[in-house]
């Protein structure tokens, strides 16, 4: 590829060939640049093909000879994100323009006879579909514009018609564009994209694309990292995070054969994963099905303005045909029958909700349409899942035990000296407090067995040593344990996940570990009750006593202890009969019948598929302040709504008074109703909050 350096200086250099490329080898030329040695970042523009690189000193050359190596018809392409946007900005400027250019054409180019000719062709298309919906017993925005187009015509002022027929067409494409903008910029604002990952071959592993890849490749996936796709283990082991797929806090350990899924995380290890399923498969269609499915989930306020907006067409119609009557001057008629309410009304609320939406995600905030937004304005009763939810799934070490002579600090030194070489989420509090307390341990034990599910197993000053659960312990192993320490264990359980420690035959400790509240749970409960919800109410399956623990660190006064899940359902199912909006928050599968149950449903960002699947709005952080946040922008959403629609109302009339009154020609009427109708549209799609 011939290029020329246009700047070159302190490790950022420009470089151009002239080609013009397309939007996909753009984007894949940028990742082949990104993939080669030495380039920190690059930006490619599609126009003339010129790059901007940022490189590493020393290798400029380098860069520069594999730059030159590469011909353009061997440029890789890649999907673009923003290619959907470009698109239709491309197809509305394309046909603005030929709008315009025949309208001029027309007026200037056409002798008046064919020009007349063209007029009435192109009118015949405004009535055929106005007759049809007077047929279908319609009186709508399509009969107000046949009637005002015909009048024009009949009246001999071709020049009018035209003009509301280019007014018209323009109108048009300025909604089209809005709402089709709106959708495409939501559904981008949502999509998740696997950027870069890395490729297993037989020289090694390489960084790709996401996009690259394909059923049957296999793909190294290391600790700390997400999974990007559905597949099994090829080669090795790790521990996996699956709570985003399960709700389960804890992870599960995963060795060859075993299957993975995408969007769950490896706590420790490193996996060879075979690809199954391609990561957007499922993803996007999903994605598409929600934005599509969107447009039907309409809040009652856009139904409301649709029925109101037809309803007023009549009064339109009438108005133009008194005002033809009082006055015998057909330019004040059409003056009146050039504005209508219905578009702006009809548009602006659709936008709005769109919009909003759209805003909701930038919030880190997934909603699947406009009713539950509708329905969480207006809810008065919100009700949580404790564990997970109200409780951060990260574990902490709160109580210590000590049995049989030995200390508290003997007991969880060495629980922190066995539990350190597993790295599940419980393992690492008993590490943690250890190191808290700066309790250092030295190994004295044998290799250890991890027994899935249980526990840990090992040889400690040659006796065995077991740490895990009470059935592991007690049922499984046959520790043994008087009545006293039963009693002690019984009394200071509380609501408290038990992790028991024995050496020998006998049982020596017992460590309470409890998910801690959410530091922001307390302000988020007290800014809820401020911003209109009567009634938050907890509940739980664990104990009362957690329950209640719980509930006044949060300042919550009303609870439901041992709940199954069925009966969460039926809790909520009682407070809607009661009259009540509720909402429901929630994360695991044991969650899911409530959610549904629920007027509006809020699943965490770490919930169970199930529960996301089955719930209207997903949180996208895990900051439960987004909860308030979506309070906000419902209430400012539909105070907008509102807005617009006293707006539309109030300078419509005024263009109708206008008409009437001779003040506005029927040329004028049509342009500032049009003009009013794209600025509101487009005014509708600011963001609600300020931040």
């Amino acid at each position: 590829m011939r290029h020329k350096i246009v700047y070159d200086k302190k490790g950022r250099m420009r470089v151009r060939h002239g080609l013009s490329l397309s939007y996909e080898q753009a984007a894949g030329l940028t990742t082949f640049l990104l993939n080669t040695d030495g380039v920190i970042s690059a930006e490619v523009t599609a126009i003339n093909g010129g790059m901007l690189i940022y490189y590493k000193k020393g290798f400029r050359d380098s860069i520069l000879k594999r730059i030159s190596g590469l011909k353009k018809n061997d440029i890789p392409k890649e999907n673009d994100p923003s290619a959907e946007a470009r698109a239709l900005d491309k197809a509305f400027k394309k046909k603005m323009l030929n709008v315009l250019i025949r309208g001029v054409v027309r007026k200037f180019l056409i002798p008046a006879p064919l020009s007349h000719l063209f007029t009435l062709k192109r009118a015949g298309g405004f009535i055929s579909n106005g007759l049809s919906s007077l047929f279908n017993g319609k009186i709508n925005v399509a009969v107000l514009d046949a009637v005002s187009i015909s009048s024009a015509i009949l009246s001999g002022s071709y020049s009018t018609a035209n003009s509301i027929m280019m007014l018209l067409s323009i109108s048009e494409l300025l909604e089209e564009y809005t709402h089709k903008k709106a959708k495409a910029t939501l559904a981008k604002s949502i999509s998740m994209n696997v950027d870069k990952v890395w490729l297993v071959t037989e020289n090694g592993d390489i960084s790709i694309p996401g996009i690259q890849l394909k059923k049957g490749d296999n793909i190294r996936v290391r600790a700390g990292s997400m999974i990007p796709v559905d597949g099994e283990v090829y080669e090795g082991e790790a521990t996996v995070n699956e709570s985003s797929m399960t709700g389960e806090p804890l992870p599960v350990l995963r060795s060859v054969g075993s299957s993975v899924y995408a969007g769950t995380a490896i706590d420790e290890g490193s996996i060879v994963i075979t690809v199954r399923n391609l990561p957007d498969e499922s993803r996007m269609q999903k994605i598409a099905d929600m934005i599509d499915e969107s447009e039907n989930l309409k809040a009652s306020v856009q139904s409301k303005a649709e029925k109101l907006a037809d309803a007023i067409v009549p009064y339109s119609l009438m108005t133009a045909i008194g005002t033809y009557i009082f006055t015998q001057n057909v330019q004040k008629a059409l003056s009146v029958l050039m504005v209508d309410y219905s578009c702006a009304i009809k548009l602006s609320s659709p936008i709005c909700v769109i919009s909003a939406m759209r805003e909701a995600v930038t919030h880190n905030l997934m909603i699947k349409g406009g009713k539950h937004l509708e329905s969480y304005a207006k809810a008065d009763t919100i009700v949580f899942d404790k564990t997970g939810t109200l409780t951060r799934t990260c574990p902490q070490v709160e109580k210590i035990f000590a049995f049989n002579g030995y200390s508290e600090n003997e007991v969880l030194k060495i629980s922190a000296c066995i539990e350190e070489h597993f790295p599940h989420s419980i393992a690492r509090a008993v590490v943690r407090k250890a190191e808290e307390m700066q309790l250092n341990h030295e190994e004295e034990h044998a290799d250890v067995e991890y027994v899935v599910a249980h526990g840990i197993a090992t040889i400690l000053n040659g006796e065995r040593t077991l740490i895990g659960s009470a059935h592991f312990l007690f049922e499984d192993e046959g520790i043994e344990i008087d009545d006293d320490i039963r009693k002690t264990i019984k009394e200071a359980e509380g609501g408290c996940s038990a992790l028991y420690l024995s050496i020998g035959k006998k049982l020596v400790g017992m460590i309470c570990i409890n998910d801690p509240v959410r530091s922001e749970a307390a302000d988020v409960i007290e800014k809820l009750k401020e911003n209109g919800f009567k009634k938050v109410i907890m509940i739980t399956g664990d104990s009362e006593a957690a329950a209640k623990n719980a509930c006044e660190k949060l300042g919550i006064d009303e609870y439901y202890a041992q709940v199954l899940p069925e009966n969460k359902a039926e809790l909520v199912t009682k407070l809607k009969q009661n009259g009540h909006t509720v909402v429901m928050v929630g994360d695991g599968i044991n969650d899911s019948p409530a959610l549904a149950a629920a007027d509006v449903s809020v699943a965490m960002r770490s919930a169970s598929d199930i529960a996301r699947e089955v719930a209207d709005i997903t949180l996208l952080s895990e900051d439960l302040m987004s909860l308030i946040t979506l309070r906000e922008l419902s209430d400012k959403l539909f105070e907008r709504i509102n807005e617009n629609h006293r707006f539309i109302v109030g300078f419509n009339t005024m263009l109708i008074i206008g008409g009437i009154t001779g003040v506005l020609t029927p040329a004028a009427s049509a342009l500032l109703h049009n003009v009013s109708t794209t600025c509101i549209s487009g005014l509708s799609t600011r963001p609600c909050l300020i931040r």
